[in-house]
């Protein structure tokens, strides 16, 4: 299992803690790879960028306006996280949802 984030992310934190087994991969220092990029925006759409980060809120319209992927890959913070991938399963976030399917298994 890997999760995908920021390693000085709350959320990613709380993420890697519960799942002890799991490796944190910090996307500043090592960019999620383009097959595992294009694969999460096919699951989670335009949901895949948090549109309520500080650097979203940074950027200007036309910047914004630019395809997804180019976006996460100018600005890896824009990505909403943690990207979890256990196996064939992709989790986008850290809800009670996401917990649930992670923790009970």
């Amino acid at each position: 299992m890997r999760i995908f984030g920021l390693k000085n992310c709350d959320t990613c934190r709380k993420a890697a803690k519960a799942l002890p087994e799991a490796e944190l991969i910090d996307i500043r220092e090592h960019p999620l790879p383009d097959a595992l990029l294009a694969r999460a925006h096919d699951t989670f759409g335009d949901a895949l960028v948090n549109t309520r980060s500080t650097t979203w809120r940074g950027l200007d319209e036309e910047e914004r306006a630019g395809p997804p992927l180019d976006l996460i890959r100018a600005h890896p913070a824009l990505m909403k996280r943690p990207l979890i991938e256990d196996g064939d399963e992709l989790y986008l976030g850290w809800t009670p949802q996401v917990q649930a399917a992670l923790l009970s298994a």
